[in-house]
């Protein structure tokens, strides 16, 4: 008996050890050494073909990126379940597009959806599987061949592989999903895009320490003698990824490597060099693919039309222009990757996102990085797959599919709690706001729509009363909402509603316009008909003023400090990554100069000045940015919370006083007090005090498909041209008009992350 028991532990052993290897490691033994190495996709020439059972056809990708983010939660949380993904996908097929693309390994959930979704259709969707590199690894290590960096990146590569093949338990992943992988979604994977949009100082250095170190042979993937040490380091991660899967598995995919124009593989003169800090390259016609390789590689780049735009200096493509006779070095740009490499381009990312923030403007065809309504969105997508179509790309891929909350923006970020940004949904980030998907507050219906319906407003709501004039206020997780009633509410007569949220500064008065209050205001709503309503923000009070003064103006901001009760009022502005002075870029790029003259500050523009329209997303007539509408008698606002300096209006933090602690410290507020009137001469505006409660983590959400989705389905589903559709006057009736019935698609799908309940 005893031996029994000893025989029976150590077969129990052996079988843990066994199924450990092949699940919980990446051991990459030949078990069947006779077996051929195949690949269903592969490369020729410049082409993407697959086999689907009858022979290879060509391929071009149709795709759409997919983040890892929900309302309530992090990316990292990885809290989307079964059931939503299986929901997008049939909205993403429905939409016309083929291949889905993921940044990093996911859920459990993601590829159980996937295989499900695709066993058994003989319409399936696709997959391009990302190979992440975090900021910390890629900033903290800046030499790539560091144990922390090359061998952590080969690690993760391999990761990957087991589980597309579902043999892979994952215990406590490093910014990775956990759980047991052991759905095998191999046969519907395209391939691998190994890394990210590379920090040309980690490439620059990398290549400096290891300067002259040669080239590297390898079994599937070997280097020119071109090759830099970077381009060395790529090489070996993605000769052990094809050589993994070919032993372990039997098959390969595509494998590409990521890019942007940051490190792009081309030559610009001196000044732009010297102006967009562009002083590093990756090119993969260094990469040789050997006999080996079955499948292939596509060159991937990340490529928007606003960033960074190096064509518009140069005098030999600052004026190409495109069949429609206006200035699109986008597509010029595109162009010259597609004749210089002699694999297929795939522009695994393009988009805009439909926020009310901007970062960057476009300087040609007004693709904006932000200010772009829904509609614009969509258009503005529609013309870039026209530019990566006519460039000759094997295909693309919208960034994103779903808007998402947690995301940061260099422009904003310093104004926000970035510990909390996934409870509330910030319009002025545009990062947060790149989907096809948005994730509108409320269970159902948001609690208003500036539409001039007032429909949803209540006697409840009203928080004051002066001159004839009511005014109510609502909130959620995205707008402060105003409604003021009045006989004489409308276009032609002017109102202003002061606004105290810090309680501890302010004004009692405005010197432009000449105003007075009954309690030191912060700032003052300007309702000026449809074209010159703005909020103003008390100077003392401007965090643009105190973050960014001295990148905009060379001014230090905590010189010449406001007064704590100044009564100046500036408008609101968000500052840009544009400088103010291209011309001199230009100029001394046609001059063949080494150095740009003169100094050079980013610009700015008027984030506080106000859109008319209507904001109702069931309305014909809806436009996303609209901030105010009027009714019948009444004018109905709405605000996002960060320009009204909240930093986490979940918890109603918002902006300490920025002179006493040099920068944005926050304080938390329980009320506010707004005000309504017509600034007759003399008259004080009263302001009513509104109690606020946060919502802690407790969001409320429900999906809805943006009017950008409809114009992508239109063009993929319905072979509309994409020329009719992104023209204004042809696309204006576009969207909204599902291609094959989105079953859902304009419905309102209800989640919630914690206890039920609006937000207020």
């Amino acid at each position: 008996m005893k031996k029994f028991i000893i025989a029976a532990v150590v077969m129990f052993m052996l079988a843990a050890c066994g199924l450990y290897v092949v699940f919980g490691t990446s051991a990459s033994i030949d078990l069947n050494p006779g077996k051929p190495v195949t690949s269903q996709v592969r490369q020729v020439g410049k082409t993407i073909q697959i086999d689907r059972g009858n022979g290879w056809e060509d391929f071009e990708i149709r795709g759409v990126d997919m983040g890892a983010g929900i309302p309530g939660h992090f990316a990292t949380d990885y809290a989307i379940d079964k059931d939503t993904y299986l929901r997008w996908f049939k909205q993403i097929k429905e939409m016309g597009a083929n291949t889905i693309r993921v940044y990093i390994l996911l859920g459990t959930s993601f590829y159980e959806a996937f295989y499900e979704f695709n066993k058994d259709n003989p319409d399936p969707l696709y997959l391009i599987h990302g190979v992440w590199i975090d900021d910390y690894v890629q900033n903290s290590h800046m030499d790539a061949f560091v144990d922390e960096y090359q061998r952590r990146f080969m690690e993760d590569a391999r990761t990957v592989v087991d589980v597309i093949h579902g043999q892979r338990w994952i215990e406590l992943g490093r910014l990775a999903g956990t759980g047991s992988y052991t759905k095998d979604i191999s046969p519907w994977v395209l391939g691998y895009i190994l890394g990210v949009e590379w920090e040309a100082p980690t490439v620059a250095y990398t290549d400096r320490t290891h300067e002259g170190m040669g080239t590297f042979t390898g079994e599937y993937v070997s280097t020119t003698s071109e090759a830099s040490a970077f381009e060395i380091m790529l090489a070996q991660v993605g000769n052990d990824l094809l050589r993994y899967e070919s032993l372990r598995y039997k098959e390969q995919r595509l494998v590409a490597f990521s890019n942007w124009p940051t490190t792009d593989p081309f030559t610009y003169p001196r000044a732009l060099q010297l102006f967009f800090e562009k002083y590093s390259s990756v090119d993969v016609e260094h990469f040789v693919f050997e006999d080996t390789v079955v499948s292939g590689t596509f060159a991937s780049y990340h490529v928007y039309p606003y960033y960074p735009d190096y064509l518009q200096y140069m005098p030999e493509h600052m004026n190409d222009v495109d069949e429609t006779g206006e200035v699109n070095t986008y597509r010029a740009y595109l162009k010259t990757l597609v004749d210089y490499h002699s694999v297929p381009v795939v522009i695994s990312e393009f988009g805009v996102p439909s926020s009310r923030g901007m970062a960057q403007p476009d300087a040609n065809t007004d693709r904006h990085q932000g200010g772009m309504s829904e509609e614009d969105q969509g258009r503005a997508i529609v013309r870039s797959y026209a530019d990566i179509k006519a460039a000759g790309c094997a295909g693309s891929v919208i960034f994103t599919w779903q808007d998402e909350w947690f995301k940061r923006t260099w422009n904003t970020m310093a104004n926000v709690d970035l510990l909390k940004t996934p409870y509330w949904s910030d319009y002025q980030t545009n990062e947060q706001y790149f989907g096809l998907l948005s994730f509108d507050p409320g269970t159902e219906r948001s609690v208003s729509y500036v539409d001039g319906d007032d429909e949803e407003w209540g006697s409840d709501d009203v928080i004051g009363e002066a001159d004839g004039r009511t005014l109510s206020m609502k909130y959620d997780e995205k707008f402060l909402y105003f409604m003021v009633r009045g006989d004489d509410v409308g276009e032609g007569t002017p109102l202003y509603l002061p606004i105290d949220t810090t309680q501890k500064t302010g004004t009692t008065r405005a010197d432009d316009p000449a105003l007075t209050f009954d309690r030191a205001a912060d700032f003052v709503v300007v309702l000026d008909g449809k074209d010159e309503s703005r909020v103003l923000v008390q100077e003392r009070y401007e965090v643009m003023r105190a973050m960014a003064l001295r990148t905009t103006t060379g001014e230090d901001p905590y010189v010449n400090v406001p007064a704590k009760d100044t009564s100046r009022f500036k408008h609101i502005d968000l500052v840009l990554q544009t400088i103010t002075e291209n011309s001199a870029v230009r100029e001394a790029v046609q001059n063949e100069k080494n150095v740009i003259a003169g100094e050079f500050y980013f610009r700015s523009y008027e984030t506080g000045k106000l859109t008319y329209g209507d904001a109702n997303p069931a309305h014909n007539d809806f436009n996303s940015l609209a901030d105010f509408c009027y009714g019948d008698g009444f004018v109905e606002i709405k605000l996002p919370w960060q320009l009204l300096n909240f930093s986490n209006p979940s918890e109603m933090q918002i902006h300490d006083d920025y002179y006493e602690h040099y920068g944005v410290e926050n304080m938390k507020i329980d009320r506010m007090y707004v005000g309504v009137g017509d600034g007759a001469a003399g008259e004080s505006i009263p302001l009513f005090e509104r109690q606020l409660e946060g919502w802690g983590r407790k969001v409320t959400y429900h999906e809805r498909l943006k009017e950008s989705y409809y114009l992508v389905q239109q063009m993929w589903a319905g072979g509309v041209d994409a020329q009719e559709l992104w023209r204004e006057d042809d696309g204006a009736n576009a969207a909204g008009e599902s291609v094959g019935g989105s079953e859902g698609a304009s419905a309102a799908e209800v989640h919630e992350v914690g206890e039920a309940g609006d937000a207020a």
